[in-house]
């Protein structure tokens, strides 16, 4: 999925405002320095994302016949494809 770099800034936003509001949480780094981190972070994983994405049409592709998107069997397999490659990245 992606997003665009406005939305991950905001999206940021909200998780080191989350964290300042925490009694528990201290910051070690400024907030910008916290914010920035978290855009990083999510950002990257947009990126693995896109990749299993990826990884589990080129699987459905690569079929010896032809399964159309949107069909049920094209779902299945989806959702098994794209478990199997989350599992095998370990995440």
């Amino acid at each position: 999925m992606r997003i665009s770099r406005d939305k991950a800034n905001k999206l940021a936003h909200v998780v080191a405002d989350t964290l300042a509001e925490i009694d528990e949480c201290d910051f070690l780094e400024d907030r910008n320095t916290v914010r920035q981190e978290a855009r990083r972070v999510l950002e990257k994983l947009l990126l693995e994302e896109t990749k299993i994405d990826a990884a589990a049409r080129l699987k459905i592709s690569s079929q010896q016949r032809i399964i159309l998107e949107g069909t049920q069997e094209w779902d299945i397999l989806y959702r098994k494809y794209y478990n199997d490659e989350v599992k095998r990245l370990g995440i």
